[in-house]
């Protein structure tokens, strides 16, 4: 089981509990529960785990670090001839977050 987040800047920040609120903290529980995530919640990772330039398998909120390695594949995507690499549970959800012509996804499998 993962911890639910871990702090990754030096100053003082609010509690974890703070973020018991959010989408991420209630995502983070439910897969530490061994529940699946549904589409929308796939899709909504990936776009986060995408978007923000702390992390490559992990969202920050609030200097606290969710990560999401365990549930996350790596993927190498050809598009307008260029090679890029993503972090997603699935192709579905990294195709919906992508835009324009996809030409190949490649999953990179674990060493």
């Amino acid at each position: 089981m993962k911890p639910i987040a871990v702090k990754f800047v030096s100053h003082e920040i609010p509690p974890l509990n703070a973020c018991s609120e959010s989408k991420i903290f209630k995502l983070r529980v439910k897969l530490n529960n061994g529940e699946p995530m549904n589409r929308a919640e796939k899709k909504w990772l990936t776009e986060n785990v995408r978007s923000n330039a702390y992390f490559r398998t992990a969202v920050p909120l609030m200097g606290w670090r969710f990560d999401f390695s365990d549930v996350l594949k790596k993927y190498v995507v050809k598009q307008y001839d260029h090679w890029a690499e993503y972090y997603a549970p699935d192709k579905t959800s990294l195709r919906s977050v992508l835009f324009g012509k996809i030409d190949q996804i490649v999953e990179i499998p674990d060493k």
